[in-house]
């Protein structure tokens, strides 16, 4: 039995007092994750901390490597930004093509086409799902994909299209800059009925389809950005009954993943302020962040965040029996 299934969170996740310490301990252990995020290049090298365990390790005397300097940090940083968005690119326009509200609605009368060519086969994100028959814990994703109605699925994906649509027209950059609230960000709906067809396009799959299409509005509420924020925010309960807003514990197998439940009302509020980090962070080393794209160095920075952990969550997820949920 999962603890905290079939909720989001606890009503106290919501009150801004407690908003207020997970953010204050996401600000905290920022500067860490953040010096190592550069100092890696991503993940992709070492830390000045890891180099000084090998000269120790070879003997090499340690004032022989002077520490990164700041201009070096800031050519990684701009690295980082340029390759992440390429990366973001690769697949993008088949997110495009699908979340076109004109295409949409012209399939009104042949949903099973939308569901068994469009979604199974050229959406990516759920191409690759139930093409993964090595993880057993999809097994229920398939499942549910296949029962799932066709005409469900095809109204979810014309709400949640019409509602970006609708947010980004309504978008004004400079108004957005300043929110401070996560009623400000007003992404209550994506959390009801109507914009989820739950088991098939829940939190992670619909918020990941609607980062591929406005990457500076919607953060991609991925299964590793949840495993981030639990780190982030130090894994602490404050005071949650059912353990973090983050995870879900299996009490009777001891197996942890992330909580797929999550709210995005909340996520988007703690990746806009996670945004705003990063967004002063290029400032002071005269890096750019597109507006446009701002939620993608957060990904970047959060799929980091997660690897850095990679064994340790690996450990915990490693119990996971046949019809357990592996996706966000």
């Amino acid at each position: 039995m999962y603890v905290g299934a079939g909720i989001d969170v606890e009503e106290p996740c919501y009150d801004y007092e407690h908003i207020k310490k997970v953010l204050g301990e996401i600000k905290k252990n920022f500067e860490g994750y953040f010096q190592r995020f550069l100092e890696t290049n991503a993940g992709n090298g070492l830390t000045d901390e890891d180099f000084t365990k090998l000269q120790k390790k070879f003997g090499i005397d340690e004032k022989c490597t002077k520490p990164i300097s700041s201009k070096k940090l800031s050519i990684n940083y701009k690295s980082i930004i340029n390759e992440s968005l390429v990366k973001y690119e690769k697949d993008r326009d088949d997110y495009l093509k699908i979340m076109d509200m004109e295409l949409l609605e012209d399939l009104v009368d042949d949903a099973d086409h939308f569901k068994s060519k469009i979604l199974r086969n050229e959406c990516p994100i759920i191409r690759k799902t139930l093409a993964n028959r090595k993880a057993k814990e999809l097994d229920k994703y398939r499942g549910n994909f296949s029962h799932a109605d066709a005409d469900w699925l095809l109204e979810v994906v014309a709400n949640l299209c019409k509602f970006a649509d609708e947010y980004a027209e309504n978008y004004d950059e400079e108004e957005y800059e300043n929110y401070e609230t996560y009623e400000d960000l007003n992404m209550n709906l994506m959390d009801t009925d109507d914009y989820t067809a739950y088991g098939v396009i829940g939190g992670g799959i619909k918020t990941h389809m609607l980062y591929k299409v406005y990457p500076g509005l919607f953060p991609n509420r991925s299964r590793s950005a949840l495993w981030a924020l639990w780190y982030l925010s130090g894994k602490s309960k404050y005071n949650c009954t059912m353990d973090s807003e983050f995870l879900m514990i299996d009490v009777d197998k001891g197996v942890v993943q992330q909580n797929y439940f999550y709210p995005y009302t909340l996520f988007v509020y703690y990746a806009f302020e996670i945004y705003k980090l990063l967004r002063d962070k290029a400032t002071e080393l005269n890096a750019y962040i597109d507006l446009d794209y701002r939620y993608i160095i957060v990904d970047s920075f959060l799929e980091y965040v997660a690897l850095e952990h990679d064994a340790d969550i690996s450990v915990m997820k490693s119990q996971i029996r046949d019809g357990g949920m592996g996706f966000a």
